[in-house]
Parts: C-alpha cells; structure tokens; sequence
C-alpha cells in the first residue's frame, strides 16, 4: 500500500521545486521543474508524434550525467523557446555546467499542442514562450497548484478539459516518488461520458473523486470520444495534435540507465489512465530524475517497488490534472466537475 507525500506533489521529493506561468489569453503556458542541485536524468518517448528539446544527451551512453532543470509547455514547437526562459534564469543565478568559464545550464524540454484551443494565438513576429519559461523558472516553490494551469493552462482531453497534475508516495524502503503530468491526450481518462476515472484502481483516498469504477461499466466505455475533437477542433486528431508529457522523479540514488528504467516504467501510468494512449498522433514522453537525497541504493525487490510506484503515481497525476480543470472564457471543452 502506497501513501502520499504530505503535498501529494511531486515536490514531496526532496531537491525539486516547480514553477508555473500562464497565459489566458492565449490558453497555454509553461511549467518548469528546477533541481536544488543537478540530478540524474532519463527519459522515454513512445508517443508517435514528439516535440522534443536536449532529449539525445539523457541516453545513458551519452556523457551528460546530470541536469539542472526541465520544461513542460504548451504551444507545439514554438514552446520549445521556453526552455531558452528557463536557462536565462538559471544562468542568471550562477546554475550551469561550466565550460571554458561559461555557465550552460542543462534544461530538456518537450511541448505539447494547444494552438487549435480557443486561445489567441496571434502573438506577432516572436511567440511569448521564452518569457513565459522565464517567468515559471522565477516562480519555483514547492507547492503550486493544479489544474488550468502552468502547461496545463490549455490542455485537452477527449471531451474534457484537461490539466497540469501531480501527484507522489512514499514507500517502504524510506524513498519517496512523485510524477507532475501536463494533460493533453487523444483519448479520455474517463470511462465513456461517466465522471469515473480509468485510473480509480490507484487512487488515494478520493483525491481525484473518490468515484471508484462504474457498476454496471458502461456499454461504450470502450467508445473513443473523438468526436467532441472532430466537432470542435477538425475532422479526428490530427498527428502531432495531442500529447501527454510529463516527469516522473524520486530521491533514491539511481544511475543515468536506471532513471530511463524508471521513465519506461512511468509510461505504464499512461496506460491505466488514459485510453487510447501512445497513438500516433500523441507525443507521449516521460522524463525521469532522481536527486539521491535520501541516500538510499535500492535492493533488487525495494528497485521493484519502486518501478511499480512509477506507474501507479504517474496514472494518478494525469487523473489529478483533468479532475482539477476550472473553466475560462472561451473554452471549447467543459471541466470535469460539470459532468
């Protein structure tokens, strides 16, 4: 039996902090994840449509062996200007890997799509993604809220609104893990129109409802609510139209291919989540860190744990995304506590 942090956030994990910047008008955001000290790093795309930033060096033959922040946005590629915002912050605050007596600050970073939300996104000559991952990287803390916010700010589901969620545990072996997920999937994390969530099976308490599974289960929970995407946003989902991404991280001590372990095991949360997932038209990625503050080297059965811990936590985050949406001015999409 897991039981969470005293946050429930991924902060719950000593070393992180995370910062959020919004921006209503144009329904999108950044969110941003900041390391007391660099940390062990991997990551794990199986989306068939990913946007990626620094993503080659965490391959754990490659010679980076830590990191120094990572960024979660909205705005498709563009967003990828937010890790630039991020790094400017840090280096202003002496944070980076020295080379030649230069400060560069590690910062990976992946986008997903929210250009076609009902924002306005007729920003001019340079889109404002850079600033806004300036101003999530001066905003860091460990508590921040939920919701439409941050990467989550324009998220959406299949039906719903989506979210930035979170969510962590502690274990056993005296090790704590933690996922934060910015929401923004093809397919739905409810079952048919119910307000009951796929991932209830791992819910603590009723954090995201309390709901458990429908009885009877719907005769269409395995009906595909795209068609609120073909009403809304254009004839089925579109490649690179969707995406889930997020970072699943702990204090155990891991190495760089023991983190990637852990980012493919986090994916598994995606899976009891969120159905479809991993279609081609997501590009679903994990990012894993893991800051050794507790000191602890995992046994065999204790590493297994937490593996398992991974997917459990990440399915809660994304479910705790899309259960705290609140509504806004020009939304195409309701929010769950309206169903």
């Amino acid at each position: 039996m897991f039981r969470t942090g005293p946050r429930n956030l991924i902060t719950d994990v000593a070393g992180l902090r995370v910062g959020n910047a919004s921006d209503v008008r144009l329904k999108s955001g950044v969110t941003t994840i900041v390391c007391d000290e660099p940390a062990v790093a991997g990551v794990q795309i199986l989306g068939g449509a990913p946007g990626t930033r620094e993503t080659d060096l965490l391959e754990p033959h490659n010679s980076i062996e830590a990191i120094h922040a990572v960024v979660l946005s909205g705005g498709s590629a563009f967003g990828l200007d937010a890790a630039s915002g991020v790094q400017a912050a840090l280096r202003e605050r002496g944070i980076g890997v020295e080379v030649g007596g230069v400060r560069v600050p590690i910062v990976p970073a992946a986008i997903l799509f929210d250009l076609r939300n009902g924002g306005d996104k007729d920003w001019g000559r340079y889109p404002p993604y850079r600033d806004l991952g300036y101003a999530a990287a001066q905003a860091v803390s460990s508590d921040f809220a939920l919701g439409t916010v941050g990467a989550g700010t324009g998220a959406l589901s299949s039906g719903l609104k989506g979210g930035l969620g979170s969510a962590s545990a502690e274990l056993d072996s005296g090790v704590t893990i933690g996922a934060l997920a910015a929401v923004n999937p093809t397919g739905s994390v409810t079952i048919a129109q119910t307000r009951h969530f796929w991932a209830a099976p791992f819910e603590i308490g009723d954090e995201f409802g309390g709901l458990g599974y429908p009885s009877p289960m719907p005769e269409d929970a395995k009906t595909i609510l795209l068609k609120f995407r073909d009403k809304h946003i254009g004839k089925r989902a579109k490649v690179g139209g969707n995406t889930t991404i997020a970072i699943i991280a702990t204090d155990a001590v891991l190495t760089k291919a023991a983190a990637k372990r852990l980012a493919i095991s986090a994916h598994d949360g995606f899976v009891r989540a969120i159905w479809p997932t991993h279609t081609p038209a997501d590009g679903d990625l994990v990012f894993a860190l893991a800051t050794g503050r507790s000191g602890i080297e995992l046994a065999p059965n204790d590493a297994i744990d937490l593996y398992a811990a991974a997917g459990a936590t990440m399915a809660r985050a994304i479910s705790r995304g899309v259960f705290a949406a609140t509504p806004a001015k020009g939304d195409l999409f309701p929010v769950w506590s309206s169903r």
